[in-house]
C-alpha cells in the first residue's frame, strides 16, 4: 500500500507539473519569469513542471498556479476498502489465462532500477523482448493516458506495452474519440496480439486489448 501511494504521489506530481507548464506557456511567461514571481530559479520552475520536485512545498506550488492563472489546491479523500481493486485484478487475471504456458508473467515490475517509485502492472517475457503491461478500468483522459504511459518507456528498459481496457461502455466511446491517436501508439491489432500470445508468440509490438472483466467474488455494495 505505501509503495502504491508512493508512485500515486510520482504520478501526480508529473500530471500536475504538466498542467502548470501548460498554461505557462498557453499565458506566454517564461520559466525566469515565473521563477522571479514566486521566489526560486528558473531550472526549480523546470523541476516542478517535469515532476521532478517532490520537495517542494504546497505553498510554491500554489504560488505557481496563481502566477500562471491556475488555483493548485490540496485534499485528502477516503482510500477505501481494498476490495476496490478487486476489478483491476481481475482484469489482470483474465489476460494471464490467455498467455500461453511458455510465456511468464511478472506482477508489479518496477519501471527502472533507479529508483523510480512506478511500476508496471505486470510484465510478459519468454517471447522476444520483455512486454510491459497496463491495466485501465477507466479512460477519463487518452492523452494524460497516453502520455503516462509513454514516460514510462522512456525512463525503463522496455519498448513495447499491452494495455488492458475493461469492456465498458465508457471506455468504449473514449477509446472511439481517441483512435486515431490510438492506432500510431498501439499500432498491433488487439486479435493478432492475442493469437501470438495464445501461441506463446512475440505479438511484434505494442497492443491495446479491450477485455470483459470477470464476474467479482464481492460485488461492490450500492
Amino acid at each position: 500500500m505505501v509503495a502504491a501511494a508512493g508512485r500515486r504521489a510520482h504520478r501526480d506530481r508529473v500530471d500536475l507539473g504538466q498542467e502548470l507548464r501548460d498554461a505557462r506557456v498557453s499565458a506566454g511567461l517564461s520559466q525566469i519569469r515565473v521563477a522571479a514571481s514566486i521566489g526560486v530559479s528558473a531550472s526549480e520552475v523546470g523541476r516542478i513542471e517535469r515532476g521532478e520536485a517532490p520537495w517542494v512545498s504546497l505553498d510554491v506550488l500554489s504560488k505557481f498556479g496563481a502566477a500562471v492563472g491556475l488555483d493548485v489546491r490540496l485534499r485528502a479523500y477516503p482510500g477505501g476498502s481494498p476490495l476496490r481493486d478487486e476489478a483491476h485484478i481481475a482484469l489482470l487475471a483474465a489476460f494471464r489465462t490467455v498467455l500461453n504456458p511458455r510465456l511468464s508473467f511478472r506482477a508489479e515490475v518496477p519501471v527502472s532500477d533507479s529508483g523510480d517509485l512506478r511500476a508496471w502492472d505486470g510484465v510478459v517475457g519468454g517471447a522476444g523482448d520483455p512486454i510491459g503491461v497496463e491495466a485501465e478500468m477507466a479512460i477519463r483522459d487518452w492523452q494524460r493516458l497516453n502520455r503516462r504511459l509513454a514516460l514510462k518507456l522512456r525512463d525503463g528498459s522496455l519498448t513495447r506495452i499491452i494495455l488492458l481496457v475493461a469492456d465498458t461502455r465508457t471506455n468504449r466511446a473514449a477509446l472511439a474519440a481517441a483512435a486515431p491517436m490510438i492506432e500510431s501508439a498501439f499500432p498491433i491489432q488487439a486479435t493478432a496480439a492475442l493469437t501470438a500470445l495464445r501461441e506463446g508468440r512475440d505479438p511484434g509490438g505494442s497492443s491495446l486489448i479491450v477485455m470483459r472483466v470477470p464476474p467479482l467474488a464481492h460485488p461492490p455494495h450500492g
